[in-house]
C-alpha cells in the first residue's frame, strides 16, 4: 500500500474549471454568493450548503461542518444546541467565521462577521418545518456533553417519543437560529498551478470595497 504521505505529497491537482474576474463580481457580495450557491446546486454539489464553522475560545480555535439554512440582507443563517461547545463559543466571542468548498467548480468562500441569534419566532418558525424525528432529538440530545453510551439517548428518545404523542413537539428553549452579519466575504476560484484568481469584499462605512488579493 502507498504510503499515505506520498500520496499527500504528490497530490497534484490543476484546477481548471474556470476564471473569476473583476467584471464577474456583482456589487453586493450576498448577491455574488447568492449566484454560486444556485450554480453549486445546479452543479449537483453534494450538500452544497455544507460549511465550516469556526469559532474561537480563550484564543483555542474549533471548527466543524453544518448546514447553512438561509441567506439575506442581514447574512447568513444556521441553527444549532445554544448550549452546545459553538455554542458557548459563540456566547463568549461572537466573531467567527464560515468557509464553503465546492470541489466540482474549485470555488471557495470565506465569511468573517459578527455572530447573532435570530429572534425566536424565526427560530419557532424554523423549528416546526423540521422532521419530527429531527424535534425530538434536539430534546434528547444535549449536544457536546459526554454520553455514557448510546443506549441512554435511544431510553432519550424512547420517553419524548410517549411524552409527546398525539401532540406538537414544542422548540427547545436552548435550541435556534443564529445569522452571521459579514463584514469580509472572499470568493476563490481556483486556476492551475497554485494562481488562483481571489477577490475579497470589505465592509465600509461607504458600503462594500472590493481588492483582488494575491493568490
Amino acid at each position: 500500500m502507498k504510503h499515505l504521505n506520498d500520496y499527500l505529497q504528490g497530490s497534484r491537482i490543476q484546477y481548471d474549471k474556470g476564471i473569476l474576474a473583476e467584471n464577474h463580481l456583482l456589487e453586493d457580495p450576498l448577491k455574488q454568493f447568492e449566484v454560486w450557491m444556485h450554480e453549486a446546486i445546479a452543479a449537483g454539489v453534494a450538500e452544497p450548503n455544507a460549511m465550516d464553522l469556526s469559532t474561537v475560545s480563550e484564543g483555542r480555535p474549533s471548527s466543524r461542518i453544518v448546514l447553512l439554512k438561509g441567506v439575506d440582507a442581514r447574512g447568513f443563517v444556521f441553527y444549532t444546541n445554544y448550549d452546545s461547545r459553538k455554542g458557548r463559543e459563540m456566547a463568549d466571542s461572537p466573531f467567527i467565521s464560515l468557509n464553503f468548498f465546492w470541489t466540482l467548480q474549485a470555488r471557495q468562500v470565506r465569511v468573517e462577521g459578527r455572530v447573532e441569534k435570530v429572534s425566536p419566532e424565526e427560530s419557532d418558525a424554523y423549528f416546526a418545518s423540521r422532521p419530527r424525528e429531527s424535534q425530538i432529538g434536539a430534546w434528547a440530545s444535549a449536544q457536546s456533553t459526554v454520553l455514557k453510551n448510546r443506549a441512554v439517548l435511544e431510553e432519550n428518545i424512547t420517553q419524548l417519543e410517549k411524552q409527546y404523542e398525539g401532540k406538537e413537539v414544542p422548540r427547545p428553549a436552548h435550541w435556534g437560529g443564529y445569522v452571521l452579519v459579514a463584514d469580509r466575504i472572499e470568493f476563490w476560484q481556483g486556476r492551475p498551478n497554485r494562481l488562483h484568481d481571489r477577490f475579497l469584499y470589505e465592509d465600509s462605512p461607504s458600503g462594500w470595497m472590493v481588492f483582488r488579493l494575491s493568490p
